[in-house]
């Protein structure tokens, strides 16, 4: 199996205040608030409408929860409030997810990717037939230009961009190819049409953990170990992010 976990990168090259300040901040900045922040994680999909399929054929709708479960544990380790949205995966209404949760600093929506139809292979898994790539691997981000709070919304996705690199976690370009950068560094898109980002009455962003057709990410993406890994580091960079400015 390959290992999509590479050298860390070197974060000393990002730019502007943007990264290096959200980086050096950390929740003691805002301790003597008496209010911690509060964040949102959202299980992308539903149980009825459950996203891509893996190269394996599992549903994206259960990697994004396991992983929505790790990032929400982790950010609470850091005394950050959060609430799971969607956690039964019966909310149909992507409107209704960033609705649920009025009050909240931050809105984040876990996903896995997938890619397009025509780049789909066939093989045999256990006695039946799946599509897969092999051809895209990694992690990348996505904001809307119509989210009420658009600085804020690239801002922790650059902090969080820039923690899982540093972790060795290593972005896809997959998406490059179609969705313009808001900073290409750090694999964070803009996407402004996603419902949940721009019906958001806070910072927004969308998390794609990483390429679920492909076959060996796809077992990257059910390792535990690794989830725990991955949150532990979205969790971070967030906190930091919330934490510059409060």
């Amino acid at each position: 199996m390959t290992a999509y976990r590479r050298e860390a990168l070197p974060v000393a090259s990002m730019t502007g205040l943007m990264g290096a300040a959200a980086l050096a901040i950390t929740l003691s900045a805002h301790a003597g608030t008496g209010k911690a922040p509060f964040v949102a994680v959202d299980i992308g999909h539903t149980l009825a409408a459950p996203g891509a399929t893996s190269a394996r054929g599992r549903a994206e709708f259960e990697f994004n929860r396991d992983l929505a479960l790790q990032v929400s544990a982790a950010l609470e380790r850091l005394d950050v409030r959060t609430e799971l949205v969607n956690a039964e995966g019966t909310i149909e209404s992507l409107a209704a997810r960033p609705a649920q949760v009025p009050t909240a600093d931050f809105f984040l929506s876990i996903h896995h990717d997938s890619v397009g139809e025509s780049e789909l292979e066939y093989w045999e898994w256990q006695g039946e037939t799946q599509r897969y790539s092999d051809r895209w691997a990694g992690h990348s981000l996505f904001v809307s230009r119509r989210n009420p709070d658009l600085e804020r919304s690239v801002l922790c996705a650059v902090t969080i961009g820039a923690r899982l690199q540093r972790a060795g976690f290593v972005p896809t370009e997959k998406n490059g190819r179609r969705r313009e950068y808001a900073d290409r560094q750090h694999a964070v898109h803009f996407y402004d049409n996603l419902v949940v980002l721009y019906r958001a009455r806070q910072p927004a962003v969308l998390f794609e953990a990483g390429v679920i057709k492909h076959r060996d990410e796809e077992l990257l993406l059910r390792d535990p170990q690794r989830q725990a890994l991955m949150a532990g580091e979205i969790a971070t960079g967030l906190a930091a992010c919330l934490g510059a400015g409060r």
